[in-house]
């Protein structure tokens, strides 16, 4: 990432020899390296993109002050109309397309899993082998081919990356049309495929684009959508569609809603709850139809399960003080396998990018044989189990006879042959006590384990939530099991507590997750226990490594700031930060077009700090920021002056509108001045942000970094606490990557080593 702003102070080393008291108070504290580097490599994907900031504080100008002024009552109306109403479309458009992709994966997957059980059926197992491996094998190539070839971002879950531009990181290429287009297509082979992954991570992508496509900018669109041409709009609409995702996924709008405000909006509101609220209900509005008019068979196999994905609400809770110590230790093993499933998976992610980067050949490959592998195995393993008699309770229409004998059924083909939803349904069924045994359920787990760690990270759109519900399920049947003698609670719940348990293990989340499996289960009276494991779950895993999405974050080199700055930065200030970087660039309020063209041309620094000298005093005053984008649409509509000085307000209003000063940083490649051209005057005073956020150079880093990622800034400008007259005001500019752990160690070997060697007592809160 490049870096996005001016860098240090103006005054310089020199400047302290007139002082000698003044140079030993600024003397560093702690040992520096000469510059504060920005280098990322990410770990995971093809190549490191060029990515920017977002613009989410409000750039208040003079263009941005009249503008304001000068709307009307109507176009105000019409502007809250207008949120509401796409806010509307996103939630219509992310349920059809959910409800196409439920409706395209459980026809093309069970017609697949009824033609092998009939091949089985007349002993034609090698006929099932073959049939079974090659429609995955051929399914998992339109996905993985779609994802090489057209879209490469949009293999994964997406989840991380929409963090990442919720918090402010412009992630390149993650919301265009061929990544919904593929995410789509690409969902659709991949699950039905039998892959071990889920289609709930890129229905948050696929939200997430549907948002973005609808908040594209909109310059020679309808003149209603002027307004929305601004980054902290399209953030909104893309929380909107990343919490319609997710209530699309599991088909539960109040978790969707709690989801984007716990795991992946940075900053929140109340007018933008109302509004992902109204999103996700229309979600279930048009999820709740589709299945309704597909009740009658006319879809196949589509909307047999209704609306609620794995209900368990035919049984009544009780507890029983048998059931408290198993339940604490499926909460405690679901935080140390969450976080030991978060480890190994790192591990293989690092491999995984290894092989990727041989090239679109080594991607294809490797799906492909992820692909042979969960098909064999899944076919094969229940060749080796035992054959039980039916029960006489009536569930045996749940059940796989498979390769046994007429009255009787094989435990492991019914949790492996079958696709990953009704897997769960299976696992989590009540009133089954004694259809599932230690061997099925122990090699179930065992064989999930092994897809969740090998199938994660593959060229194809994927997602981690049923892959973990999955493992945790079947562990958390498995303690049931083995604890029968002298449980109360059905063994079915103990499978929804573990898989539970191993989402907040991995993932870290509590409330969002809570909710979005009492909408999952129909089931009310879990609420209590649920939430203790979730907590006990996540307090373990925390002890040992952070959430597997800031892992993923980490590996892609995405800039992402925590919520929470690392103890020892509140014995660092900005100031000592400011001294490790390379000299200030800043410009005039009104700059020869010479001097901006060598800015624009020797930097690629995305905002410049203003500052002027007064003629009589001689000292200089910060006027505020100017960003790069806006010095380039100044150049390119040639806006000169023959003389310094200031342009006429009406003049500014006639020239410039608010969507070509909402539009990107073009290049500055194809435009040329004539040498007359280059000594006239260009005046930024519209173009300056007055209301630029400073902090003074004695502000410890950790609270700047609270104040950076709170109010959602861009660039944060360090002043002088203690002025002198022949200094500048400005010390300084931080930006994003200023302010991450990983580029300060790095300037500072000192911190570095105190941590490494496990001295902390001076860096302590």
């Amino acid at each position: 990432m490049e870096e996005e702003g001016a860098h240090t102070r103006v005054d310089g080393d020199e400047g302290r020899g007139h002082d000698q008291e003044w140079s030993s108070m600024e003397e560093p504290l702690l040992k520096k390296t000469p510059s504060l580097t920005s280098t990322d490599l990410a770990m995971v994907g093809a190549q490191v993109s060029h990515m920017e900031s977002l613009d989410y504080e409000i750039i208040e100008n003079d263009l941005f002050q009249d503008n304001w002024r000068s709307r009307s009552r109507e176009e105000i109306l019409q502007y809250i109309f207008l949120k509401w109403m796409l806010a509307f479309l996103i939630g219509l458009l992310t349920g059809g397309i959910a409800a196409l992709i439920n409706l395209a994966v459980e026809n093309i997957a069970g017609q697949k899993m009824i033609t092998v059980s009939a091949l089985v059926d007349q002993k034609r197992y090698f006929a099932g082998l073959s049939y079974l491996t090659l429609v995955n094998l051929a399914l998992t190539s339109v996905a993985a081919i779609l994802c090489v070839g057209i879209a490469p971002t949009a293999a994964g879950p997406g989840i991380p990356e929409i963090k990442a531009y919720l918090n402010g990181v412009d992630t390149p290429d993650m919301f265009s049309p061929s990544v919904l287009f593929v995410k789509i297509i690409g969902s659709i082979g991949a699950v039905s495929s039998g892959l071990d992954l889920g289609k709930e991570g890129p229905l948050v992508h696929i939200g997430a684009c549907i948002a973005a496509q609808l908040g594209q900018r909109h310059r020679r669109g309808c003149r209603w959508l002027r307004h929305f041409d601004n980054d902290r709009d399209r953030r909104d609409l893309i929380t909107m569609g990343a919490s319609s995702g997710v209530c699309a996924a599991f088909r539960a709008p109040v978790g969707g809603v709690l989801f984007a405000l716990e795991e992946v909006a940075t900053w929140w509101r109340p007018a933008l709850l109302w509004r992902t609220f109204f999103s996700t209900a229309i979600v279930v509005v048009v999820l709740r139809g589709a299945t309704e008019l597909c009740k009658s068979g006319r879809c196949g196999l589509f909307g047999r399960g209704g609306l609620i994905l794995f209900d368990v609400s035919n049984v009544e809770v009780h507890y029983y003080p048998a059931d408290i110590l198993p339940i604490i230790a499926v909460g405690v093993i679901g935080g140390i396998l969450g976080s030991l499933y978060n480890f190994l998976l790192h591990k293989v992610l690092r491999l995984y990018s290894l092989i990727n980067e041989k090239g679109k050949a080594a991607k294809l490959l490797l799906s492909l044989s992820v692909s042979i592998f969960t098909s064999v195995f899944a076919y094969s393993l229940p060749f080796f189990a035992k054959c039980s008699p039916n029960p006489a309770n009536g569930s045996i229409g749940n059940l796989e006879r498979f390769n046994c004998p007429a009255g009787y059924y094989n435990e492991l083909a019914t949790l492996l042959h079958s696709t990953n939803d009704d897997a769960v349904r299976r696992v989590f069924s009540t009133a089954t006590a004694g259809e599932f045994g230690t061997a099925a359920l122990t090699a179930f787990f065992a064989f999930y384990c092994v897809l969740g760690l090998i199938t994660f990270g593959i060229a194809v759109p994927s997602g981690l939530f049923l892959p973990i519900i999955l493992m945790g399920s079947g562990y958390g049947r498995l303690i049931a099991v083995m604890a029968s003698g002298f449980i109360k609670m059905d063994q079915g719940l103990y499978a929804v507590l573990g898989a539970a348990a191993l989402m907040a293990g991995s993932m870290r989340m509590t409330v969002s997750l809570c909710v979005i499996f009492l909408e999952l289960t129909n089931n009310l009276l879990l609420l209590p226990i649920t939430m203790i494991v979730l907590l006990i779950a996540k307090t373990v895993g925390d002890c040992f490594n952070p959430s597997i999405y800031e892992i993923i974050l980490e590996l892609k080199g995405l800039p992402f700031l925590q919520p929470n700055p690392e103890p020892w930065m509140r014995n660092l200030t900005v100031g000592e930060l400011a001294a490790a970087k390379p000299a200030v660039v800043s410009v005039s309020s009104v700059e020869k077009v010479s001097r901006l063209m060598e800015v624009l041309t020797t930097t690629s620094h995305s905002g410049f700090p203003v500052v002027d000298r007064c003629a009589r005093t001689m000292a200089t005053e910060l006027h505020g920021l100017v960003l790069r984008s806006h010095i380039i649409a100044a150049l390119r509509k040639k806006w000169f002056l023959k003389e310094g000085g200031r342009m006429d307000e009406w003049k500014v209003r006639e020239v410039f509108g608010t969507g070509e000063l909402a539009e990107r940083a073009q290049s500055i490649e194809e435009m040329d001045f004539t040498a007359e051209e280059m000594e006239m005057y260009v005046d930024l005073h519209p173009f300056i942000n007055l209301t630029a956020h400073t902090v003074v150079d004695s502000t410890s880093v950790s609270k700047a970094v609270v104040l950076f990622r709170q109010v959602a800034l861009r660039h944060l400008l360090i002043v002088a606490k203690y002025p002198r007259p022949e200094a500048s005001t400005l010390v300084g500019i931080l930006t994003r990557q200023d302010l991450r752990a990983h580029n300060i160690l790095n300037a500072f070997p000192d911190i570095a080593s105190r941590k490494a060697s496990g001295n902390r007592e001076k860096f302590t809160p």
